[in-house]
């Protein structure tokens, strides 16, 4: 009995090793420690090499191409990188940092855009799936393999909150720096609160307006790493009902309940994954330049 009920098929256990990163004692590759921070590399580590080699390479290639044309017109895959650009700097930046900041700002609003872009669109390709097919049905390694390490756990690294929150920790010191540069430091932090009040209003309204500044970094950390999870969730929860269902009846009920149930609500749920992927990126890009925005021209 026992063995059988090791060998029953666990739904909350197989979602959770597709959505959490490598276990920390257990890393892909073992780094030392350094001022007792450990740089070994996980699973969601490595995925984000992967994104910014692939970024690095993509967009380095794409625009020396294109300045090494006699015409500098263009066309193809370098037609369309600028015409995100141009868009994320005329309709994004520009309306809420102003003409005056535009080229300032607009290199770190597009950073974010196309990593967390790259990094959500990349969690969706079940990479790493197709390797543990390959791992179980054709290569057949040992138990510490680095293939065997590898295919467990999740790649979406935007999903993982700490990747969230270093992401949100660059906005929040871009707000500070923003502010600092467009009113100087000492003012920057004056105007956080409206001038000319009664002296015991800002007794109540300066913690307020603190709280303020750490709950917009918190809301980006938390709106982008769980939108990019609850569709993984979503998506493994139905696909396993193929797997109860031929546990609870037979093969041929797990199958029905899969052809017509599980893969067509899975294959609905991706298509919507996809806008999600697009919107977040969006969001998070479109609320750092207006965040952004704030601590430049302060409106109270």
């Amino acid at each position: 009995m026992q063995t059988e009920a090791h060998k029953s098929f666990n739904a909350g256990d197989t979602i959770m090793e597709h959505l959490s990163n490598s276990k920390l004692d257990d890393p892909l590759i073992h780094l030392p420690k350094i001022f007792g921070i450990d740089f070994s590399v996980t699973k969601h580590v490595l995925m984000l090499w992967l994104v910014a080699t692939i970024l690095f390479v993509v967009v380095t290639w794409s625009v020396r191409r294109y300045l090494k044309q006699e015409r500098l017109i263009p066309t193809g895959f370098m037609n369309g990188l600028e015409a995100v650009v141009v868009f994320i700097r005329d309709s994004i930046v520009q309306p809420n940092v102003g003409s005056k900041w535009v080229q300032t700002w607009t290199p770190l609003i597009l950073t974010f855009f196309f990593f967390i872009l790259s990094a959500n669109a990349i969690g969706l390709i079940p990479m790493f799936d197709v390797l543990a097919v390959l791992n179980h049905f054709v290569f057949h390694p040992g138990e510490t393999s680095l293939l065997t390490r590898l295919i467990h756990g999740g790649t979406t690294a935007t999903a993982n909150f700490n990747v969230t929150a270093a992401l949100a920790t660059i906005t929040f010191v871009a707000i500070i720096v923003a502010g600092s540069k467009a009113h100087g430091f000492f003012t920057h932090w004056k105007n956080i609160v409206p001038h000319g009040l009664h002296p015991l209003i800002y007794i109540l309204l300066i913690p307020i307006e603190i709280i303020g500044m750490f709950v917009k970094p918190f809301a980006l950390t938390m709106r982008l790493a769980a939108n990019m999870t609850g569709g993984h969730i979503a998506i493994l929860s139905i696909l396993s009902f193929v797997f109860l269902f031929t546990e609870m009846f037979s093969h041929a009920v797990g199958v029905g309940v899969g052809m017509f149930v599980s893969v067509p609500l899975a294959v609905g749920i991706s298509a919507l994954e996809i806008i999600v992927v697009l919107v977040q990126a969006y969001v998070f890009t479109l609320l750092t330049a207006v965040f952004i925005g704030m601590a430049i021209h302060v409106h109270h």
